[in-house]
């Protein structure tokens, strides 16, 4: 099967009430959901644009509302014993999903929920991604450069580095790709998280529907200079995410 290290392939959705989170980004972006038996036990997979991109799932005792990133790998045993090596905690074991595929689930060095992942199926191609998608995932990190140096070694990734005001931005590539991004969490208390990104088709009146539904806004709409235009929220439950509208090229 043919994968691509260290891409973006599932993104997951942890709460108490995986229902209210259902309708909750039903009503916002429009996605739908489809069940499907995975392991003998009905997942429900949130759909966009006929395709799958995501799931729903209870929370764990003790686990916060978040979305959880799933990175693509060619061998989930070999990565995740190369993570624990580089300084990585356990959470899940590599376990298979069947029919699906097989993964693992990690704490990273610097304290983030990470999962990789091998499909069953050959990885979606690299393509600009339609609204309703998710388009980037970033590491907002209490100690970028242990973070960049782990999931570099780990994937295989090489980084661009753009200044930021408290430090760099690090673009994680592969060839020329972008896969993410890690940059220094802007709370120094807070803890280490990926935050995905969604696609969307008008970055203000998607902020505005999200707070008419309870979501909390993080940080309102704001440019990012020749890359786009972005907001972060928080979700009902408090799973954050961010929306961004790429430039026009």
């Amino acid at each position: 099967m043919n994968t691509t290290t260290g891409k973006l392939v599932w993104v997951e959705h942890a709460s108490a009430d995986p229902g209210k989170a259902r309708t909750f980004y039903e009503a916002l972006f429009g996605w739908t959901c489809s069940p499907m038996d995975v392991s003998g036990s009905s997942y429900e997979v949130i759909m966009n644009a006929g395709e799958g991109i995501g799931g729903y799932r209870p929370a764990q005792e003790g686990e916060s509302a978040h979305w959880g990133i799933y990175l693509s790998v060619a061998d989930v045993d070999k990565s995740y014993a190369q993570a624990l090596l580089a300084g990585a905690q356990p959470w899940m074991p590599p376990t298979d999903f069947p029919p699906v595929g097989r993964g693992a689930t990690l704490l990273d060095p610097v304290g983030a929920t990470v999962s990789i992942w091998r499909s069953a199926a050959d990885d979606r191609a690299d393509a600009d991604m339609p609204p309703g998608h998710w388009c980037w995932h970033e590491l907002q990190a209490s100690d970028p450069a242990s973070a960049l140096a782990f999931y570099e070694g780990l994937f295989g990734l090489t980084h661009d580095a753009v200044p930021l005001g408290n430090g760099s931005y690090y673009v994680l590539k592969s060839g020329e790709r972008g896969r993410g991004g890690i940059m220094k969490s802007f709370n120094a208390d807070a803890p280490s998280m990926w935050l995905p990104y969604v696609h969307v088709a008008d970055v203000e009146a998607s902020t505005a529907k999200a707070k008419s539904l309870g979501a909390d806004i993080c940080a309102p709409p704001a440019d990012i200079a020749g890359i786009g235009r972005y907001s972060v929220l928080r979700d009902p439950q408090g799973a954050s995410l961010a929306l961004f509208l790429p430039m026009a090229r």
